[in-house]
């Protein structure tokens, strides 16, 4: 789009395989992912316009008493915390989308019972959070007094006249939409494609809308303003320019928030936001002092090279170069880090730590960044700021790094999309090799240690011995571990499946592990009272120690990693 006018529109490829079905960008439906979140930042502008929102206020007044119960600062958190992603929760990925539709509760049902813990001061970290969009919107529906998708509905689509658009996170009262809906897809490897499920959230404010490209491309219109008019979504001028200035950057060298947008440094300066659901992924890119835009939506899952790399050829990026004076050592830069979006209290946290954001230096002014076997390097521009001069598109929404740097050691990485903090103390690089050689001698000996009693069952059984009190609690704990460590096995293998579950889905998963070592513990103080009034040789006493120490260790690792809930 260019001057409010589509300058070109077009489909690619398939909306159904099976049934052959082509791409339309007039008429066929797509998940919008978290694009959808923008409508959540105009609905709060026009709240300020109203002067019903404080954008400085504590969120708390607009909120039902104790309705937030997990957080840890004192700290007001503020609608433009939320806006910046920066109120200080936790990533939290139970409970936010599902696949059937029959899942979804309202949106007060769906905060309350995905609420995460607030593991940062409000301000402080970066860290990309549903959550927070989400409880923006239900300010929003505390103010108006009536459901999100319905204050939506009459203040943005219809008089936007966006017709082939729905919030509803059911598309309840217009099912007609459902039949031009792409199916989505998951590439499983090269030209195949798997049909994957739709996503449904009860948390629909921060990914739930569908609709087409072309009603896709009247929103973005409705955000480029022409000179002298007035947005159609606003009744001031001045209330869009607010929404597309910057509302927070970590370093005045680098991009940063603007209002629920993320600025993107090119020839010109954009404003942007992506989306991704279980199997569609799009990009919406704005230049405001160019009336220029860019809207890429596609059913399959995270699709980046169009999305991205296509629409950066399109904006435009200038190439970094290194600044003329002195600039420090990249050396200092070199270490492990982990994304400040990530849980902190689940299980799910061991996954972030496997996949650390690695900072390699290359050479002077420059540095190689490693994440999930992706690289991309960047050169040095101003003190601590990098711009990325070559890599993988995966690194396209952060291009641009600040290092913030206190006596020679990293203390955090800013992007505009999220921030990178050291490994925490306990987790250092040391401490998780050693983890990780305790867990693989724990899981080799619960497999093993099985066998061994099944071959002495038999012996026994041959020579006609009886086993002893001791030696029967000995094999409850044995199988004990092994019975923990297939149900971790199990738990692992459902979660990589799919991650949209709801945590009642784990749950029971959960509970066994803490079933099992109950029993565990148990078998051990029985076999501690026990032992000194056995006749043991020393080769028992040696296996029944060793089982014991293997036992506390896993029961260990997973307090640690939070295998207990």
């Amino acid at each position: 789009m260019k001057n409010h006018e589509t300058v070109f529109s077009k489909g690619y490829g398939l909306s159904d395989i099976e049934n052959n079905h082509m791409m339309q960008p007039e008429r066929t439906i797509m998940e919008w992912g978290s694009i959808s979140k923008l409508f959540v930042w105009v609905a709060a502008m026009q709240m300020v316009e109203q002067a019903e929102l404080d954008l400085n206020e504590d969120i708390q007044t607009y909120l039902p008493d104790d309705f937030l119960t997990k957080l840890s600062y004192d700290e007001p958190i503020t609608m433009l915390h939320l806006m910046n992603h920066n109120s200080g929760f936790e990533e939290n990925i139970f409970d936010l989308g599902f696949a059937s539709a029959d899942r979804v509760t309202s949106l007060e049902q769906g905060l309350q019972l995905a609420e995460p813990h607030q593991v940062y001061k409000p301000g402080q970290v970066v860290a990309y959070s549903n959550y927070s969009t989400s409880l923006a919107a239900y300010i929003i529906e505390r103010i108006t007094d009536e459901p999100f998708y319905e204050y939506v509905q009459k203040n943005i689509l219809e008089p936007l006249n966006m017709k082939q658009t729905i919030i509803h996170p059911t598309f309840n009262g217009q099912e007609n939409l459902l039949e031009n809906k792409a199916k989505g897809y998951v590439l499983s490897s090269p030209e195949h494609f798997v049909e994957s499920d739709w996503y449904y959230m009860s948390m629909y404010p921060s990914g739930g809308v569908n609709g087409t490209a072309e009603d896709l491309s009247i929103f973005a219109n409705a955000l480029l303003s022409k000179e002298g008019e007035i947005s159609p979504l606003f009744t001031k001028e001045e209330t869009l320019e607010t929404l597309l200035s910057q509302s927070y950057s970590a370093n005045e060298h680098v991009s940063g928030i603007a209002h629920g947008l993320w600025e993107y440094a090119g020839d010109s300066r954009g404003v942007t936001h992506g989306g991704n659901t279980t199997s569609f992924s799009s990009n919406l890119h704005l230049v405001p002092e160019e009336e220029f835009a860019v809207i890429v939506l596609t059913n399959q899952a995270g699709e980046m090279d169009i999305n991205y790399g296509l629409t950066a050829l399109l904006v435009g990026e200038s190439e970094p170069q290194a600044a003329v004076e002195d600039l420090p050592n990249t050396e200092e830069l070199e270490g492990s880090f982990l994304a400040a979006r990530r849980p902190h209290h689940s299980f799910i946290s061991l996954y972030f730590f496997l996949m650390p954001y690695q900072v390699k230096p290359i050479q002077e002014n420059e540095i190689e960044i490693n994440y999930a076997g992706f690289t991309a390097n960047y050169v040095q521009t101003s003190p601590y700021v990098y711009e990325m001069s070559h890599g993988d598109t995966i690194f396209y929404p952060m291009k641009q790094l600040s290092f913030q740097v206190e006596n020679g050691k990293v203390q955090q990485i800013s992007t505009s999309i999220s921030d990178y903090l050291p490994l925490p103390a306990g987790k250092t690089t040391p401490i998780l090799n050693a983890y990780m050689v305790l867990a693989i001698v724990c899981v080799l000996y619960f497999l093993v240690a099985p066998l061994i009693l099944v071959i002495k069952a038999i012996i026994n059984k041959m020579k006609k011995r009886r086993s002893s009190q001791i030696s029967i609690w000995h094999a409850v704990l044995v199988v004990c571990g092994t019975a923990t460590l297939v149900n971790i096995i199990v738990l692992v293998i459902r979660m990589l499946s799919s991650y949209d579950r709801a945590y009642a889905e784990v749950a029971p998963q959960i509970l066994l592990n803490g079933f099992f070592s109950v029993i565990a513990l148990l078998s051990m103080a029985f076999m501690a009272w026990r032992w000194p009034k056995s006749r043991l040789l020393i080769i028992q006493k040696i296996t029944y120690s060793i089982t014991i120490s293997m036992t506390v260790l896993l029961i260990t690792l997973l307090l640690i990693w939070g295998f207990y809930g």
